[in-house]
């Protein structure tokens, strides 16, 4: 068994305010603990791993193929393989959570980042709330 203590979690910051520690990982899957800091953007991107996650705390707002939806405290989230998506804290907490990707990735690679007029945030949607 491999474990991943807490005081062995390294943070990393890999955009502006946006964090990423690795946690447990195995051949076919790989564990992240992420925050994003009030105000801040995950880039829009795409990439060939499943993603499913968790909120732990916060709020955050996902964009999904151009569309907007809010993930709270509680909420659980999959994107498959090649979705395009990014998120924006928009409150004024952290949202931490806990992300899996299979197969396991390294590190986030922004060179596939996509962005377009159609993938820009729609502020004013019902299910913002912001």
């Amino acid at each position: 068994m491999d474990r991943v203590t807490e005081a062995e979690r390294e943070q990393r910051e890999v955009a502006a305010d946006v964090y990423l520690a690795d946690l447990a990982a195995g051949e076919r899957a790989g564990m992240k603990h992420w925050r994003v800091e009030p105000g801040a953007t995950l880039p829009t991107h795409r990439h060939e791993n499943e993603q499913i996650g968790y909120v732990i705390s916060g709020t955050l707002v996902a964009r999904i193929e151009g569309e907007e939806h809010r993930l709270e405290a509680g909420d659980s989230y999959a994107f498959p393989s090649e979705e395009l998506h990014g998120a924006e804290n928009r409150g004024d907490e952290p949202a931490v959570g806990i992300g899996v990707l299979s197969p396991p990735r390294d590190e986030p690679d922004w060179s596939r980042e996509t962005r377009t007029r159609a993938d820009s945030p729609k502020h004013g949607r019902a299910d913002s709330d912001d």
